[in-house]
């Protein structure tokens, strides 16, 4: 949070005002955050390491070619944050504004300059596209995965 208004700080003249300063100090608060994580080194173990469990470690073994799950939350976030770029400019406002800024329908109707049911509609409307994105996403994944898995280990394709 500090980075974040440092980097307001420092960028607030770059505000133009073609948006909501809301918006704008958002999408600056997340890029903050993805350069963060983008800088800290993933966690690394050990090839070396036993893969049995033994007195001290009691837990399961470690099976060094599955996916790791402290990973796939962020791959999950990744794919949400680009599947949110995508949606048109008013559902994506409207979707920020009221999911992950949490105002109120009348709230964003003021700020828009809309009306209440306009703002409903258009989150609907942004949930609906979003979902669609987001299974766009996974199906690609899995397509990606199987045509990975046909191809030979050793193949340079």
């Amino acid at each position: 949070m500090q980075e974040a208004f440092l980097q307001l700080f420092r960028k607030i003249g770059t505000f133009r005002g073609e948006s909501a300063f809301s918006t704008w100090l958002h999408r600056m608060t997340v890029n903050v955050v993805l350069m963060r994580l983008r800088k800290k080194s993933l966690p690394t173990d050990s090839l070396e390491e036993t893969l049995e469990p033994d007195a001290e470690n009691s837990g399961p073994k470690r099976d060094v070619g599955a996916p790791d799950l402290r990973l796939s939350g962020a791959v999950d976030r990744v794919n949400l944050e680009r599947s949110i770029e995508k949606l048109p400019p008013g559902y994506r406002t409207v979707f920020v504004l009221h999911d992950v800024q949490g105002y109120e329908h009348n709230e964003i109707a003021d700020i828009m300059g809309c009306s209440v049911g306009n703002s409903k509609s258009q989150l609907h409307k942004a949930r609906t596209r979003l979902r669609e994105l987001l299974q766009e996403e996974v199906r690609q994944q899995a397509r990606e995965e199987r045509k990975a898995a046909k191809t030979p280990s050793g193949s340079l394709d």
